[in-house]
């Protein structure tokens, strides 16, 4: 699962955010999380300095959907058997990194090393912060794994258990292990980064979680992972395109391969929504709306390499500027599963679920219009240092 920012709130542009009140009848009581700038305790301060980056974690929902919704989930066991498990890939018929990386036992292995740093040094300053966030999401993985198994109705209840639904989180984190693994490593034989500073900002990001608004409602849950696997899709295919430019074909080949997993996942979950469609429309396009009006926020919006307050922003903008993922991207990928989910089609809606339709159906031309905008009112991008390139600076 991968990605990045929040497209329509980088440094040199802020957009209107669409976060308006969810509807109410799908809210259980609100659980307030405490955060290091906003609480008015030193004592409360000072104890999670040290281990969370300096972020607001606003309300937190839990548990919105209805408990005899739960039954849907425990319904479709054998269809999630039969139609999503299809998509895992047997563990002997996947690549596996040291497929693209120097063999360590082979003789060769220094010119291997020697020729991969040389094709590296090709490569400009501000494609390796967008590589390096991109790892360092991936490596966030066991927060993912974690928040799918908070979902109602869906969750790994044991850590072994054999539903499909448990069988296909655990194989699909499995699957996605091996993308942190693979650019880790790059990376690290690159000589182009500050391995010891990444090393940081990952354990400051595993450590912070993610807050999704998810709620424990696999609705939500599986709306947010549909769009972040295709988000993830399209940026590691933008890096895959962009090391092709800068002549390092086997670095394109690394992001390629990356990006075609991002892809069978993304079908995966696209099923599962399109499933939740045919048995409940009105309950699933009001959670669609939902997840809209609160925006997808990224995985890595907690990212901190203990300097740069502001390092979410910065990565999102240098990304956004190199068009590896951009505020284009999010309003294509929303258009997409609207078309994808035949929206539009929906008949015999409650009044909720028509205004729901009506919302999700207007917001991409409403992004892209506000996008165009911003753009013609954005400042002069700056340059700013970043620690995982050993404080050498990058536009934004």
């Amino acid at each position: 699962m991968a990605l990045k920012f929040n497209p329509i709130a980088s440094k040199s542009q802020k957009l209107p955010s669409f976060a308006l009140q969810p509807m109410a009848r799908l809210r259980s009581p609100k659980v307030f999380m405490v955060s290091s700038l906003s609480s008015g305790s030193k004592d409360v301060e000072n104890l999670k300095k040290p281990f969370m980056p300096p972020k607001e974690v606003h309300v937190q929902v839990t548990h919105s959907m209805p408990p005899q919704k739960i039954e849907i989930f425990k319904s479709l066991e054998d269809w999630a058997e039969k139609n999503i498990l299809i998509h895992l890939k047997p563990v002997e018929k996947c690549w596996q990194p040291q497929d693209f990386l120097p063999d360590p036992a082979s003789d060769g292995f220094d010119e291997q090393v020697k020729e991969l740093r040389e094709r590296a040094k090709e490569i400009p300053d501000d494609y390796f912060v967008v590589l390096v966030g991109d790892m360092i999401t991936e490596e966030a993985l066991p927060t993912y794994q974690t928040m799918l198994n908070t979902l109602d109705g869906t969750r790994d209840e044991t850590g072994a258990s054999l539903t499909p639904w448990a069988i296909w989180t655990r194989a699909w984190t499995a699957e996605e292990n091996r993308h942190g693994d693979l650019l880790n490593k790059y990376l690290y034989l690159s000589g182009r980064v500050d391995m010891r500073q990444i090393e940081k900002t990952i354990q400051y990001l595993i450590g912070s979680g993610m807050d999704p608004h998810t709620e424990n409602n696999p609705y939500l849950g599986f709306i947010y992972t549909t769009f972040q696997e295709r988000a993830t899709f399209i940026s590691h295919g933008n890096t895959a395109r962009l090391a092709k430019e800068h002549g390092d074909i086997k670095l394109a080949q690394i992001c390629g391969n990356i990006a075609s997993d991002e892809k069978r996942h993304e079908t995966a979950y696209t099923k599962i929504v399109e499933k939740l469609f045919e048995i409940d429309p009105d309950g699933t396009v009001v959670a669609f709306a939902d997840m809209m009006r609160k925006k997808i926020t990224m995985p890595a919006e907690f990212i901190y390499d203990g300097r740069d307050d502001k390092l979410f922003d910065h990565f999102s903008a240098v990304a956004q500027r190199l068009g590896v993922y951009t505020a284009k991207d999010y309003a294509d990928i929303l258009e997409y599963l609207v078309d994808r989910w035949k929206v539009q089609e929906l008949t015999g809606l409650s009044a909720d679920g028509r205004k729901a339709q009506d919302y999700v159906c207007g917001l991409p031309p409403r992004i892209r219009r506000l996008e165009e905008r911003a753009q013609q009112r954005a400042e002069q991008a700056s340059s700013i240092p970043f620690s995982w390139i050993f404080d050498r600076e990058v536009k934004l």
